[in-house]
């Protein structure tokens, strides 16, 4: 039997224009005009790349996508991945895994620091940017990376048309075979092999009301309909709201029901974040493996392009930078006090982590998609 977002939840709970506004001070909501400057920044964004939705691309761009995704997952394992936090919800690391495993277990292992602290944003700014990379460098993708704007599904969202190519060279396929465990066994990624929790194949489980038994305050309606938490009204709500206040607009964005948490459990299965059903008892589910389904990448740059439009909205919120390093949301009174994380906080010279597999950057180095670093804007 698949769970629904309260393990999801649960698993958390248990364990550019020319002229740029100031940039703000490190811990504080005081604006300064000379920001510290990065030392990893280097070199000139003059011609940033458009990132496009999924279904703007050729079929061709589609299949040269799905391609180098696939051929990430054929490399073997880095003995560069170095865990660093090793939390009990998670397996050890699996030295037959596949390279897209290793950048699955990053998430996995870095789940308390990435999630319901102020490195939220940014992190995952750098983690898809940085997959990007991977599959240009290594598996030849020539394309930029797409998103997926779930706005244009919401009103069916089961029914959608997005889910309805199931081209074994260009399709994302669709719903998971219930007889299977929900195994998606159409598109470019039927039978994906994927190391974690256990060993299996790529799976997805539409789930309409995944809030049900999420305890309460955490769901203030455990009713709700998934599908009504990204709609287009809700995201022009967040975008063109929160003037100046990142620690409401993440709390928004990113709440327990809210639509970055609802799209991954109405989809459910490994974006999900559900154990197999022949995963060992000790599995638990939640947030650490919901990179497993490649539609994590396409979801997570449409919750980087909305901060990128909530940036650009109002100058005020483009160097905003607020929250925590530490996750607490195990006690709800303490996570209403610091929904973005609580003391220490964190400012622009925060460093990532990135568990040894790729240099450390600061968050001051992804604030900005055309700063050099970064070179990309939305369309």
């Amino acid at each position: 039997m698949y769970l629904n977002i309260a393990s999801f939840a649960l698993g958390v709970l248990a364990v550019t224009g020319a002229l740029l506004p100031a940039r703000q001070v490190e811990d504080s909501s005081e604006v300064v005009l000379v920001a510290p400057q990065s030392g990893h920044t280097s070199g000139q964004c003059t011609n940033p790349v458009v990132r496009r939705e999924w279904r703007k691309l050729s079929r061709e761009e589609r299949a040269d996508y799905i391609q180098a995704v696939n051929c990430l997952g054929n490399l073997p394992h880095s003995q560069d991945l170095t865990p660093t936090v090793f939390p009990d919800d998670i397996p050890p690391v699996n030295g037959s895994a596949s390279l897209y495993d290793d950048f699955v277990y990053i998430h996995m292992d870095l789940n308390s620091k990435i999630h319901y602290t102020a490195l939220l944003l940014p992190w995952h700014r750098w983690y898809v940017n940085t997959y990007e990379t991977l599959l240009r460098d290594r598996c030849g993708f020539k394309g930029i990376h797409p998103y997926w704007d779930w706005t244009m599904d919401a009103h069916d969202f089961e029914g959608s048309e997005f889910w309805k190519d199931p081209d074994l060279i260009s399709g994302l396929g669709g719903w998971g075979d219930p007889s299977k465990d929900y195994a998606v066994t159409d598109g470019g990624f039927a039978g994906f092999k994927l190391s974690y929790p256990t060993p299996h194949v790529l799976r997805r489980n539409f789930t309409l009301q995944p809030h049900l038994t999420l305890p309460k305050p955490y769901a203030p309606d455990p009713e709700l309909y998934a599908n009504d938490t990204f709609t287009a009204e809700e995201i022009q709500k967040m975008v063109s709201g929160f003037r100046g206040d990142m620690i409401g607009f993440q709390r928004y964005l990113g709440a327990f029901t809210g639509s970055h948490n609802s799209l991954h459990v109405i989809v459910g299965g490994d974006l999900g974040g559900q154990c197999p059903t022949d995963a060992p008892p000790e599995c638990i589910s939640g947030p650490t493996f919901s990179a497993n389904d490649p539609l994590f990448w396409l979801h997570h740059a449409m919750v980087d392009k909305i901060w990128y439009d909530w940036q650009r909205y109002d100058p005020v919120n483009f160097w905003t930078f607020q929250g925590g390093s530490v996750q607490v949301i195990a006690n709800y009174d303490e996570y209403e006090m610091w929904p973005s994380g609580a003391p220490p906080l964190l400012g622009l010279n925060a460093t990532m982590p990135t568990d040894g597999m790729f240099p450390e950057m600061t968050v001051h180095d992804v604030m900005n998609t055309t700063g050099g670093y970064l070179c990309y804007v939305y369309e």
